[in-house]
Formats: structure tokens, C-alpha cells, sequence
């Protein structure tokens, strides 16, 4: 089985020489699978391309994709869309979600009960250290998801997030958004639809200098919401999409050895 990691970057030429080695050196030393590294820069002004380009001849199985355009969720969809492996992740460069739950994470699909696994700073056991001011914006913006569209899972920003690839060939074409809705878009169509999705409780510490706007950001994914809510009133998704592609449809989805992993919607 190969795991594709990938790490989308916007002018990040200080911090990648870091993120990446450590990422390496964990993923060959506790993960079972085999990986690859793709570094998606996105419309990077600085010297970003040039560092990922150095860093190809240190580790094997690193890749760099360059977009001119910005946009995250614009370089997850063409690194993923052109992945030929099984399983597809991503995570923030600056490594804020800490590393050990990624095998737990990947498990969980590799077993095959999910079609979506990800990463919540929202559930009873898991730990956060962040500001007030993004604690709360945070906390609103899921309850509001909830309250528009009805979803259970607790956290849809967190940059720690994987997709299998037949779910993510169905799935990727809905989703209009190539910003930071994305993937929020991503997982409302995916439970909608009736994808499984597995939830994670992780240990997060916030980036002190993140290139997120926030103020810009939720008033984008507002907008983002809006929208899917419109679409989906509509009724304009395919009926043959509902079905996921799992052969077998699972109430709750679990990971082997995963300790508090069962609790599905364990919201503060």
C-alpha cells in the first residue's frame, strides 16, 4: 500500500528545510506503509520552489509540484487528482498536529471500514494549545456547520486530513472551492453523500506566524457555505454518487488499537 503525504506551501522557504526532515524520519521509522512526500507549492513569491527542489536530493520518495496560482485547495486537487496512491493525506507544513496520529489516522482506511479519515481538535481527549480568539472563532464556525447542514463531525479545519483514492475519484470533482474551504466542502458532500468518516482526537499546537488571514478566511468560507447548502437544496449532485465505493456500509468506523477512537461525536 502506498500513502501519498502532501504538504501544501505558500511561502514557506523557512520553515520547510525543518518540517521535512522530521516528517521523513518519522513516516520511515513508525509507519508500516510505503509513502510519498509531495511538497505542493502554490504560488510561492519567495525562494520556496528552490528549497523543496534542494530538498529532492536528501530524501527519496520527496516530490514538489508548483502551481502558479495560489490556493490550498487548489494544490491538493491536482497533487491528489494525479496520485496513483491508495491512500491520499495531507498536513500543515508547520507540523502543528503532532505526528503520532498520523499511522492511527491511515489505519483507519487502509482497514477498509472509512472512505475519510481526519484529525479533531474538538473531541473529548483531544489536546489543544491555541488562542482565545481562534478557539472561539473555530467553535463557531463548526456549530454553524452543524446547524446548516445537520453534520457530525466536530472539527472541519483541521490540517490533518486523508481520503482514500477511489473516494476521493467521486468526491474531488464536486468540490468547487481551491481555497481553505476545500476541505470543509469536501466533508460535507462526503457525509452527505454517505461516505463513512472516521474522527481522530489529536494533540494541536497553534503556529504562532500561520500565513491564515482569519478574519478574510471565515468570511470566504461563509460564502462557502452558502453555496454548498444551495447546491445541495438543489439537488444537483449525480444520485449515482451517493453510494459510496466501499462494498460494505459500516455504522461507525474504527482503527485497530486505537485507544478512544470509538468516540465518534465526543464534542466539547
Amino acid at each position: 500500500m502506498v500513502v501519498n503525504i502532501t504538504i501544501p506551501v505558500f511561502n514557506e522557504e523557512d520553515r520547510l528545510p525543518g518540517s521535512v526532515p522530521i516528517l521523513y524520519r518519522f513516516l520511515t521509522e513508525h509507519c508500516r506503509f510505503s509513502f510519498e512526500i509531495v511538497v505542493a507549492d502554490n504560488g510561492s513569491t519567495d525562494r520556496t520552489l528552490d528549497v523543496a527542489c534542494k530538498l529532492l536530493h536528501e530524501y527519496p520518495g520527496l516530490q514538489v509540484a508548483h502551481l502558479d496560482q495560489k490556493g490550498r485547495g487548489r494544490a491538493l486537487k491536482k497533487v491528489w487528482s494525479e496520485s496513483h496512491a491508495d491512500v491520499l493525506s495531507y498536513m500543515d507544513v508547520d507540523l502543528s498536529t503532532e505526528l503520532s496520529a498520523f499511522p492511527p489516522l491511515i489505519e483507519a482506511l487502509l482497514a477498509g471500514g472509512c472512505d475519510l479519515a481526519i484529525g479533531s481538535r474538538l473531541m473529548k481527549h483531544s489536546l489543544v494549545t491555541r488562542g482565545l480568539r481562534r478557539e472561539i472563532i473555530s467553535r463557531c464556525y463548526n456549530v454553524l456547520i452543524k446547524m446548516l447542514f445537520r453534520t457530525t463531525f466536530s472539527d472541519a479545519q483541521c490540517g490533518f486530513k486523508a481520503i482514500t483514492r477511489k473516494a476521493a475519484a467521486r468526491l474531488l470533482p464536486l468540490v468547487e472551492d481551491n481555497g481553505w474551504f476545500m476541505d470543509t466542502e469536501l466533508l460535507i458532500l462526503a457525509e452527505k453523500l454517505g461516505y463513512q468518516i472516521f474522527y481522530l482526537p489529536v494533540a494541536w499546537v497553534e503556529d504562532r506566524d500561520s500565513r491564515v488571514k482569519i478574519w478574510k478566511t471565515a468570511l470566504e468560507d461563509l460564502r462557502g457555505l452558502v453555496r454548498v447548502r444551495r447546491s445541495l437544496a438543489s439537488g444537483i449532485y449525480d444520485p449515482g454518487i451517493r453510494e459510496p465505493v466501499r462494498s460494505e456500509r459500516l455504522t461507525h468506523c474504527s482503527a485497530p488499537s486505537l485507544s478512544g477512537s470509538s468516540e465518534q461525536h465526543g464534542d466539547k
